[in-house]
């Protein structure tokens, strides 16, 4: 019976990749056609027929238009989090809250979704700029920005004459503030991403951090927001799947 039920779970196993693979290659089209013409303007036909597969197979994996593209959007979040804790780990000052925040922002900012999440970018995602999604988004980058900080509060890392509820909002504001000002510049003094996230960093580190870590503490941070990252991770996981 054994022998039957593995040679049974071969063809289901080839059929979930094929489910998968297929799931894939809509959730590509999706994606560039909602970065060629908006969310708005994005239909189930025109992915359908960007993807090659009939109009009524996206149906089979999302229920409506919008579980499609939260799907996207989640799937794009996972890929900047797998970019972040790559780029944390070859990096000897990723350990740090400016390393940490550094690399966080330039996997986001890698993500032309994403980056439109982050700028509440209503051409691109319209209504989904402001929507539930970009709230849980916040919650969950802020929740993980609180326990990283109380991390390296107790270790000696960071400031402790201001509360940890200041702290939060000074980093907060500080790494809105590089991303978005930008948008409110002269041509003229307006710069790169790239040079905006290393100028947030280096301001992150002048006002909040005491002291530099040593290499073990760093592989302990590392290793800590690995893990509450993988809390993330394997949240976003099951909402992809649902």
């Amino acid at each position: 019976m054994a022998k039957q039920s593995n040679m049974d779970s071969t063809p289901k196993q080839e059929e979930h990749s094929k489910r998968q693979e297929r799931a894939e290659r809509i959730l590509d089209a999706a994606s560039e056609l909602m970065q060629r013409w908006g969310y708005r303007k994005t239909t189930i036909d025109d992915i359908a027929r960007q993807a090659g597969v009939a109009k009524g197979t996206i149906y089979l994996h999302w229920k409506t238009r919008e579980d499609l593209f939260r799907a996207l959007l989640i799937r794009e979040r996972l890929n900047a989090g797998k970019d972040l804790m790559q780029r944390m780990a070859s990096d000897p000052e990723g350990g740090t809250l400016h390393g940490m925040v550094k690399h966080a922002c330039l996997a986001a900012l890698s993500s032309p979704l994403l980056k439109a999440l982050m700028f509440r970018n209503t051409d691109v995602l319209g209504e989904l700029a402001h929507g539930e999604f970009g709230k849980k988004d916040f919650e969950q980058r802020f929740e993980a920005s609180k326990v990283y900080l109380e991390l390296l509060r107790s270790k000696g890392m960071m400031r402790t004459d201001i509360d940890l509820p200041e702290q939060l909002q000074m980093l907060t504001a500080i790494s809105s503030g590089f991303i978005m000002i930008n948008q409110f510049l002269p041509a003229e003094y307006q710069i790169s991403d790239e040079k905006a996230v290393e100028m947030m960093a280096e301001t992150i580190k002048r006002t909040l951090e005491v002291r530099t870590p040593s290499p073990s503490e760093e592989q302990e941070f590392t290793t800590t927001f690995g893990q509450v990252f993988e809390n993330v991770r394997e949240y976003d996981q099951k909402e992809l799947e649902t």
